[in-house]
C-alpha cells in the first residue's frame, strides 16, 4: 500500500495546529496574569525588585490553591507558594491585588491576588510573626492599573 506523502504533511498541519490551539487557550484556567510593579513588592520569603512578572495557578484541579510567579518571559521561577482561598464580594474585571504597607517602612508586601472576573482569589501565607506585624499595618487593594502610593515610590498591577 502507497502512502501519498502530501497527506501526511496535510496530517501533520493538522495536528500541530490543534495542539498549539489548545496551549493557546490554556490561560483562563491557569489565571495567568501579567502584573508590573514600578517599586520593589514582598513576597513570602523575598523581595520581587521592579519589574513585571506572570503569576498563576498550578494544578487547578486540586483543592489547595498553589501559585507560581515567574519572570514575564517565564525564563525565571521566582517561587511557588502556598495560598488559602479569599473570597471578594463584588468581583471586578481587572486584576486585583491588596498590599500591606509596613509601619516601620520597607516594600510594600502581596498579601492577595484576584484574577480578573473572579469571586475567589489567592490569599498569601506568611509566618505567623509576619502575619501578626501585617495585622497592624494599613491595608491598600489596587484594581487594574492603578498605583498604590507610599513613601517610596508607586506599584502598579497591570493585566
Amino acid at each position: 500500500m502507497k502512502i501519498n506523502k502530501g497527506y501526511i504533511v496535510v496530517g501533520l498541519i493538522i495536528a500541530f495546529t490543534l495542539i498549539f490551539e489548545l496551549a493557546a487557550h490554556a490561560d483562563e484556567t491557569d489565571h495567568a496574569t501579567k502584573i508590573t510593579f514600578s517599586q520593589p513588592v514582598r513576597i513570602p520569603g523575598q523581595v520581587l525588585p521592579t519589574g513585571s512578572y506572570l503569576f498563576k495557578l498550578t494544578n487547578t484541579n486540586s483543592t489547595q490553591h498553589m501559585v507560581q510567579v515567574f519572570s514575564s518571559d517565564q525564563a525565571v521561577l521566582y517561587g511557588t507558594f502556598l495560598t488559602s482561598a479569599s473570597e471578594v464580594l463584588d468581583p471586578d474585571g481587572e486584576t486585583e491585588l491588596t498590599f500591606a504597607e509596613p509601619e516601620s517602612g520597607g516594600p510594600p508586601v502581596l498579601l492577595k491576588w484576584f484574577y480578573p472576573g473572579s469571586d475567589i482569589g489567592n490569599e498569601f501565607v506568611y509566618s505567623k510573626q509576619t502575619e501578626k506585624e501585617l495585622a497592624q499595618d494599613r491595608l491598600q487593594t489596587i484594581i487594574g492599573n492603578q498605583s498604590l502610593t507610599s513613601d517610596s515610590g508607586t506599584a502598579g498591577a497591570g493585566n
